[in-house]
């Protein structure tokens, strides 16, 4: 895939912007661990686990695609050497999971509903990721159709259970915070809707070097959204509760 200078540097400072935000939210999130009460850290942490993941997954993605360059040109065929899009998949499978996680850790739910609400979700966002890779790696529109499909079942599911079965635990949350839970979905539904667009790009369009930057651009700017600000959201909601639960307001 041949890529001139500035296809090129969009692709690298974009990679590059996606490492530090990373990176920057993990510190972040860590060094507030302090400004919320106790039982709501877990969430915190899981939310420094989710970014640092993905730092490093970026910091591979970042080396393969330097690597997998020479002159403009980026080799995609699958050689020991090309830009391995695999670290995006290995990324989502660990980090989708933790997001759905402490969204349920930070609104302190009983243990039966926290339990009940992990239990669906978890398997449904395994499944979702890994029914995705199959058709992402193939050349074949059939198959990438039909896993296409099958990614988008559990992706349907898991809305059901974050807007309808989640809704139904909000009532009794803090004034604010089930309207910030409610722009934290639609917050996950914004981004998380730029994955299959970008899918279906791949199967539809022309494999083109502006194919390519459009994909890399989209999944990057989604992943920055959907970790960081998803992850700021979170520190938000923890600070909303532990403050009505009366820890003192520093600010």
């Amino acid at each position: 895939m041949q890529l001139d200078s500035n296809q090129w540097n969009l692709v690298y400072n974009v990679f590059s912007f996606g490492l530090i935000s990373m990176l920057a939210c993990t510190i972040y999130t860590l060094v507030s661990q302090q400004r919320v009460l106790p039982k709501y850290r877990n969430a915190l942490v899981m939310s420094s686990m989710v970014t640092f993941i993905a730092g490093y997954h970026y910091l591979r993605i970042f080396d393969s695609f330097k690597h997998a360059s020479e002159n403009g040109m980026v080799k995609l065929d699958g050689s020991q050497d090309a830009f391995n899009e695999a670290y995006r998949y290995v990324d989502w499978l660990l980090t989708v999971p933790l997001l759905l996680v402490e969204v349920i850790a930070v609104l302190a739910l009983t243990r039966e509903v926290s339990r009940s609400l992990i239990m669906r979700l978890v398997p449904a966002s395994a499944a979702m990721i890994a029914l995705g890779y199959p058709g992402e790696i193939s050349n074949d529109q059939n198959t990438q159709v039909l896993y296409g499909v099958l990614s988008t079942l559990p992706f349907l599911y898991i809305l059901y259970v974050l807007f309808v079965e989640l809704g139904k635990s909000l009532d009794r949350q803090p004034a604010g915070v089930a309207e910030t839970v409610g722009r934290l979905r639609l917050l996950l539904i914004a981004t998380w809707g730029v994955y299959p667009i970008a899918y279906i790009f791949n199967i539809v369009g022309d494999a083109s070097a502006s194919s390519f930057v459009t994909v890399q651009v989209g999944y990057t700017i989604a992943d920055v959204l959907a970790k960081c600000v998803f992850g700021l959201t979170i520190l938000k909601i923890a600070r909303m509760k532990s403050i009505a639960e009366g820890m003192k307001d520093d600010h």
